[in-house]
């Protein structure tokens, strides 16, 4: 295996955790999948361009840690990207549905057709999930639309729900609190109970915004 396939050595990153960097979140997700099915660590979360993964201090010092990561690592192979193609999700954009739109176009400055269109327009890429199970943070929101944080977060966000929120687009795959500006709301299936993977939305997909009823000025 060439050397430009194999993960970065991984680095001391606190007491009990270790770092290893990745090219982006899709290859940070793939490398926490392996690195979780070798078994030897506490916890492996992926980020958005790296894997922090969790050792027992009380048993085994950071410097033997450090030494079995990167002897697993040794293992792994990076793959390529994945190609998993581009999900259109539906939205109804305003109202009860994204209660924060009037709100933000008169922030911005721009019609709320305008606002939908700037939106529809823009193809996003899940970077990884967080914050709540499911939750994906869209990458590829325009400039334009970079808006901050509401002051005060909602008690209860519903699920579908569709908000934006500095260089984000979020979608939230289940109900629950949330602090972003909502901008709209979509049935597509965002968290699939039943299903062997609840989760259809997977770092690396591209996805796009269809407004339902049109861009109604």
């Amino acid at each position: 295996m060439s050397d430009a396939a194999r993960p970065p050595p991984g680095e001391a990153f606190g007491d009990d955790q270790l770092r290893i960097p990745a090219a982006d979140a899709a290859q940070a997700q793939a490398l926490a999948d392996a690195l979780r099915a070798q078994g030897d660590w506490l916890e492996v979360v992926p980020g958005l361009a790296c894997v922090v993964v969790r050792f027992d201090a009380a048993h085994v010092d950071p410097p033997a840690a450090l030494a079995r990561l990167r002897s697993r690592l040794e293992t792994v192979s990076l793959p390529a990207a994945p190609s998993l193609g581009r999900v259109e999700i539906p939205v109804r954009y305003g109202g009860d549905d994204g209660p924060d739109l009037a709100a933000l176009c008169r922030r911005l400055g721009v019609t709320r057709s305008e606002l939908i269109r700037r939106h529809t327009a823009a193809t996003f890429r899940v970077e990884m999930h967080g914050f709540t199970p499911g939750f994906a943070y869209l990458g590829g929101l325009p400039d334009a639309l970079h808006v901050p944080r509401l002051s005060a977060p909602r008690q209860r966000v519903a699920a579908g729900s569709v908000a934006i929120a500095g260089p984000w687009c979020g979608l939230y795959a289940l109900s629950g609190p949330g602090g972003w500006p909502l901008i709209g709301r979509t049935d597509f299936e965002l968290f699939a109970r039943n299903a062997p993977d609840p989760f259809p939305l997977k770092p690396g997909s591209q996805v796009v915004f269809r407004d339902v009823d049109g861009c109604a000025p």
